[in-house]
This record gives C-alpha cells, structure tokens and sequence, in this order.
C-alpha cells in the first residue's frame, strides 16, 4: 500500500537531515587521532577546499559541492573537513593496526614508544600540508587510542605513559562510561610541537563506534572549551573601559541631582556617554552570547563522557570546571555590567529627559501667560481703535451730509439751514455706524 502525504515543507529536509551532517564515524582501536582547529575569519569556503582538494585532486570535484562537511578515504586514512561559524576543525584518523602495537607480550612502554615512531613519521609526511591549512591555530589534539587487556593495571599505565607520553607525572584521568569501558588520560599542556596530547586505553572488546564517540567528545570538549575562553580577553580588555563609563555615570548622575551644571550640558554628555557603551555593546555582544553558547555545549560534552574518578587521580571535569568556571563568570559578569551600565544610561536619561520637559512646559505656560495678556491689551487697543473708528467715520458722514445739505440750500430745495439738518443727522448717523460695525463684528465672530 502507497501513502500519499501532502506535499512537503520546503525545508523537511534541510532540517531532517541536520542530525546526519556530521557523522561521528568509527574507530578501529590502536589508532591515532590528530584533530587541528583553526580560526576561519577571512578565509573562505573555497580556499579550504581548494588547500583540502591537495591531498587527492581527483576528489577535486567531489569537494567543490561540498558546505560544512566533508569525509575523505586517504591511503592514510581517513580525514574529516568541518566548518563552523568560526572555526574550521580537520581530523585525521591514522589506524596503526598494520603495525606490532598490541603484539601478545609486548609490554606497554613497549607499545608506546612503537606508535610514537609510527605517529611522528605521519606527522613528517602531512606537515607540509598542515602548515598551509588557511586560518590560525585554536586547537592542535592528538589523541592516542590503545587497548588495554585486562591484565594491565591502570595505575601502572598511567605511571608508564607518564614521562616517555607526556614528559611528567602530572597528569589527569577519569573512568568513561556506565560500564568505565575506557580511560581517558592527559596533561592539558601543549607541547613544544604545538600539540596537545591525549591517551585513550579501551577494553579489548570495546565497539570501534564507542571509540569513535570518546574521541569525538575529547576533542569537541577541548575545541569549545578554547572557543568559549574567546570571551576572557574582551571581558578583561572591556573592564577598564566599563569602570571609566561607570564613573563617568556616576559623576553625570550626581550633577542631576545637584544641579550645578545646566540641563542641556548634562543631556550632550549622557548622550556621548551612552553612544560609547553601545558601541561597545554592539562590537562585544556576539562574542559574549557565543561565549555562554559554547561554554554549554563543552559542558554537555563533559556530561556524556559520564566520568568516574580513577584513585589518586583528579578526573578530567574536575580540572577543567575549576579553571574555567571562574573564566566564564568573569565573562558573564562582564556582559552583565555593560546591560546593566546600558540601562542604568537610560533611566538617567529619563530622568534629566523628565526634568528638562518640566522646565519646558513651566516656559511655556509662561509664554502663554504673556502672550494672554499681550492679546487682551491688544484688544483693549482694538476696542479703543474702533470707537476712534466710529467717530472718524460719523464725522466723514456727518460731513458729506452737510455739503448735501449746503448743496439742496443753493438750489433752494431746502427750507431750513444746513446746519441744523447736520446737527439732527449727527446722532442717528453715529448709532448707524455704531450698529453696522457691531453687525460687522457678529458676522465675523459667527465665521
């Protein structure tokens, strides 16, 4: 039977296949790891895989498909090309089975110092390629996987491994697993080569797909541990700066509540203040925000390696949270202090905001008391303009009537004088006037 589903969402598999992208891959016991990770800002995706298409040009095609992962079968081995946002990691997988590692009655110094033979030879034979991977350094691994019957005392191999491995005793090991199925062991230095070295010892019987996962969580442990440390040097460099700001604030804020400086002085200097914390804001969020990212994923990689001590030995996460704990709180209080200078900016800027807009407004209510009273003398003025008014207009009219009057007497059309018709027109002239120019002022008022 056939299921027909609706149509597709166009990013199901995009999203589906996410969980596949970069595969862990397995490890066949003994076998060395080498895993490089560098800074890939300013290099380019084509770049690495032009540098990668060296090793084999006739996968030259093959890699030009590629995005964020690539797997390569080498005569060698096998090496694995991931890019991430910021760094790009290579991870060689060197088997050494074809060599007489794990030979029965071979002892263990014996086996170690077999594989540091085979291991440098490798080395020699990629360096070339290895100095011209494009970016910078962040993290050079090795680790070294062998297995350990059960006749081979831990302690004992670690007291072996100690000095011809590492160069010193002073090293850190933790039990893997539920079921302890491996030890992981190191020093956490990096040595004269660059390289920071590991030792893996697995049961005999331990799957080749468990080996692959120890070392995955090795090294990511390690590469996101490096990645989130970024933050540190910001946060340290960043702290000068927040104190200046921070008396800077202070000072401002002071001279608010003082008032011995003026208003507007006040807000120029805020704004200058707050423009310099954005901007620090806006060039070191990123690396604070990925710092707290990263410091989580290394922390979930801490957890699945499921650690138990090994006697008189501090594990691994032990070592590790108590010298990186404080860097990353360091980094979280720095992000912390400049959101919380960030704020505290703006609530001052608020408030020198408030007190300015009072101080504008009482400005204001008192322009308007000035100008309420400017429009009632103007219009006192106006009034007594417009009486001036009705008695120039009366006067002008009075006037024609009487040359009327004066006219109509020459021609002997009126019996009586002039000027008694004048003066009878004088005050039903002045109340017409009077009348029309309240009639005008109605008119008007009415519009």
């Amino acid at each position: 039977m056939t299921i027909v589903l609706p149509r597709d969402d166009t990013e199901r598999r995009l999203l589906h296949d996410e969980v596949h992208a970069r595969p862990v891959g397995a490890i066949e016991h003994p076998a060395v790891v080498f895993s490089l990770a560098v800074l890939n800002k300013n290099h380019s995706l084509k770049q690495e895989l032009e540098h990668l298409a060296l090793l084999d040009p006739t996968k030259a095609a093959e890699l030009q498909a590629a995005s964020t992962f690539v797997r390569l079968q080498l005569p060698w081995g096998i090496l694995k090309w991931e890019r991430h946002t910021e760094f790009t990691r290579y991870t060689l997988v060197r088997s050494l089975a074809d060599h007489v590692i794990d030979e029965p009655g071979q002892s263990f110094g014996e086996s170690l110092t077999e594989a540091r033979v085979v291991i440098d030879s490798f080395y020699e034979s990629l360096s070339p390629w290895l100095s011209g991977v494009p970016g910078r350094t962040l993290a050079a691994l090795e680790i070294l996987v062998l297995s350990a019957d059960a006749n081979v005392d831990v302690g004992d191999a670690l007291e072996l491994a100690g000095p011809p491995w590492f160069g010193h005793n002073a090293l850190f090991a933790s039990m893997l697993g539920n079921r302890q199925h491996s030890v992981a062991v190191t020093d956490f230095k990096i040595n004269s080569n660059g390289v920071e070295r590991f030792l893996v010892l697995t049961q005999s019987q331990t799957s080749a797909s468990r080996v692959g996962r120890v070392v995955q969580r090795l090294l990511e442990m390690e590469i996101y541990r490096m990645v989130a440390l970024r933050g540190l040097p910001v946060a340290k460099f960043l702290s000068s700066e927040l104190g200046e700001a921070e008396r800077a604030l202070a000072s401002i804020t002071h001279d608010i509540e003082g008032r011995a400086v003026g208003d507007h002085l006040l807000l120029e200097q805020l704004a200058k203040l707050a423009a310099a914390v954005e901007r620090a804001n806006a060039q070191h969020n990123f690396r604070f925000s990925a710092t707290r990212a990263y410091n989580e994923i290394f922390l979930q990689r801490m957890a699945e390696l499921r650690e138990s001590p090994v006697q008189g030995i501090q594990t691994l996460g032990e070592f590790m949270q108590r010298r990186l704990s404080p860097a990353i709180a360091t980094v979280a209080a720095s992000a912390q202090r400049l959101e919380s200078l960030s704020q505290r900016i703006s609530r001052a800027g608020d408030l020198l905001r408030t007190r300015v807009d009072i101080a504008t407004e009482q400005q204001n209510h008192q322009l308007l008391e000035k100008l309420t009273k400017g429009q009632a003398l103007q219009l006192r003025l106006q009034q007594t303009v417009e009486g001036l008014s009705i008695a120039a207009i009366s006067y002008y009219v009075v006037s024609l009537i009487y040359y009327l009057a004066k006219s109509f007497k020459d021609l002997g059309w009126l019996p009586v004088s002039p000027e008694t018709v004048t003066g009878l027109a004088i005050v039903p002239i002045v109340l017409g006037v009077w009348y029309a120019m309240r009639r005008v002022h109605r008119l008007i008022h009415r519009e």
